[in-house]
């Protein structure tokens, strides 16, 4: 079926028939440093029709502390218990479900959102610091190590040689070393440009070891997974809002959500109405659209 588009004639019943809005994050509510015309107050509109708001991000390089203090900067209400990274999947995954051993190491390929996150659930984290400068003679200087149990990789906008390299070689001569990454974007948004995203850094590894991470991050399963135990959701109650049909729609699709596909990020109307392209249930060309037509009831 066809997507609907948003209209006057029809908001007020989508949004009634739904409990829990998951909202994707950059090219939904902000692009770049921007927040989105209309969109805190369409949230606080959601809100007050006792709505549950809760932002999934594959974004691994902040924390969720740091999510929320952009959110109110942004002039949106959020709280920690509403945020849900990649990040905090990937630990939640290491720690509850892989059972990690703490007295190894995760070697992290990323930025400091995701060692954060790991480290506040006692998961020591190592590779920050390997920027320097490698040639082939080296090399040598580059050995797995027996204490390091995973490696984790998500954007990182320091990225090197050396780190790919200590990754390799942990990965390659060590089968029980797990391979996590926190998201597979091809793509990252940015001011004026699309820019190399965190998948296009783990397609280096995936090639040189021949070895196929777990991704934690939109739209594979583990993160609706981990959501939807935190916080109780009725799938069917439940509507995933986003802006890309790769990720975000086709995330709330395998979880049996409903979507909305808005179109202040990547996707455009045409990609939403292409017939091979994932069916978002429902279109509009901005979140803002509907506090513009939908009717507080009393």
């Amino acid at each position: 079926m066809a997507p609907t588009k948003l209209s006057i004639h029809n908001a007020n019943a989508f949004v009634d028939q739904f409990d829990t809005f998951l909202f994707d994050c950059d090219g939904v509510l902000w692009r770049g440093p921007t927040v989105i015309d209309g969109v805190p107050e369409t949230l606080a509109m959601l809100r007050s029709l006792g709505k549950r708001l809760i932002f999934v991000t594959n974004n691994s390089s902040t924390s969720r502390s740091d999510y929320v203090h952009k959110l109110t900067r942004l002039g949106i209400q959020a709280s920690v218990d509403e945020i849900f990274s990649s990040a905090y999947a990937t630990a939640v995954y290491l720690h509850d479900v892989a059972k990690f051993d703490t007295a190894k190491k995760a070697y992290v390929i990323g930025g400091n959102g995701l060692r954060h996150e790991l480290e506040a659930v006692g998961i020591t984290t190592c590779g920050k610091s390997d920027t320097q400068n490698i040639s082939p003679a080296t090399l040598d200087e580059i050995e797995p190590s027996a204490d390091i149990g995973a490696v984790v990789c998500g954007i990182d906008y320091d990225i090197s040689y050396r780190k790919l390299a200590t990754a390799h070689v942990n990965l390659a001569n060590n089968p029980d070393c797990l391979f996590i990454a926190t998201n597979d974007d091809r793509t990252l948004p940015g001011g004026k440009h699309m820019y190399p995203g965190s998948g296009s850094l783990l397609s280096v590894l995936t090639h040189s070891t021949q070895r196929t991470p777990l991704v934690m991050g939109k739209p594979n399963p583990t993160m609706l997974e981990c959501v939807i135990q935190k916080c109780a959701l009725d799938p069917p109650r439940t509507c995933m809002v986003g802006d890309r049909l790769d990720t975000d729609i086709l995330f709330g699709i395998s979880g049996g959500l409903s979507t909305l596909c808005v179109l202040t990020g990547v996707a455009s109307e045409a990609d939403i109405l292409a017939p091979n392209a994932p069916q978002a249930s429902f279109y509009t060309t901005s979140l803002s659209d509907l506090a513009k037509v939908t009717c507080k009831k009393d």
